[in-house]
């Protein structure tokens, strides 16, 4: 295995399996083509063709927009085409979160392909001239990759919160980071993938932060979604991205993005530029698939 394995696998999609979504005649998703079908019988919302789907032209403000496609999410949910309702809503759009169109609750966005947005935390200690990782372990009745690795703090940002808030409220929720520390934590960057999952596309995009910590603090869990903690020596943190699949895998791409900017990933690793440039895929799929 290598850390490019896990770059590629975060990546892996067929373009031809989805067809473009559109709000407002701007691309804003992708859609599978199974699920297209499925929104034929909402006329009223949705203008489905062979090559794309539109929302409908009359569906002119954000509210209207919003609220027509949250009735059409919560009809799904109960007919089990989508797993479940969170009511963490997320922006859909073509371009950054603050130029939203609408709000997409999160559990159907891989449905429609739409762009979401999340925040990730490395947090580490210096002892003794070594540089040591948290990672969190994911608990075992999460609906999703329950029991697997983490990163120390990581979660989905909804519209509702801006950057600082968002990360401080996770902070407190998954780790008891009290919020003077947590704004010590320097942004980063953005890794971003897309990869395509059971329900959809997953074309997402992860605001990343470094916070190094005191060497006495202790994480602790506050909300019930991870089981514990483990504070790892950096090579040991490497070697279960490169070699296992402990980690949940987009919280593979931020560890390997940490690995790079902190030199313990250098220019002599095989394929290094690639390395580079798959930690910031282009959030969709390629050009020329279907509907373009």
């Amino acid at each position: 295995m290598s850390y490019l394995d896990r770059i590629r696998a975060c990546n892996a999609h067929r373009p031809e399996n989805f067809r473009p979504f559109a709000v407002a005649s701007r691309q804003v998703g992708w859609i599978r083509h199974a699920f297209a079908r499925s929104l034929e019988r909402f006329p009223r919302v949705f203008t489905v063709t062979d090559s794309r789907v539109s929302l409908a032209d009359d569906l002119l403000t954000f509210k209207s927009r919003t609220d027509a496609l949250d009735e059409v999410v919560r009809g799904l949910v109960e007919e089990g085409r989508i797993a479940r309702y969170l009511g963490e809503r997320y922006p859909v759009t073509a371009d950054g979160r603050e130029q939203a169109l609408l709000l997409l609750d999160r559990a159907a966005a891989p449905h429609f392909g739409i762009r979401a947005f999340g925040q990730h935390l490395n947090g580490y200690v210096r002892r003794d001239g070594a540089t040591l990782m948290w990672v969190a372990r994911r608990a075992l009745n999460k609906w999703n990759f329950p029991g697997k690795l983490d990163n120390l703090v990581a979660g989905g940002l909804p519209y509702a919160l801006s950057l600082n808030e968002n990360l401080r409220k996770e902070c407190r929720e998954e780790a008891s980071i009290p919020a003077a520390l947590v704004d010590r934590a320097r942004p980063v960057g953005a890794v971003s993938y897309c990869l395509e999952t059971d329900a959809g596309l997953k074309p997402d995009t992860m605001y990343c932060y470094d916070l190094e910590l005191p060497v006495d603090f202790e994480p602790r869990a506050g909300d019930g979604e991870v089981e514990g903690f483990e504070l790892l020596a950096l090579e040991r943190v490497a070697e279960l991205v490169r070699e296992t699949e402990e980690f949940k895998m987009n919280c593979d791409l931020v560890v390997i993005d940490f690995l790079i900017r902190h030199g313990f990933i250098g220019p002599h690793e095989p394929g290094y530029l690639e390395l580079v440039r798959g930690l910031r895929r282009r959030p969709q799929p390629a050009r020329g698939t279907r509907g373009d």
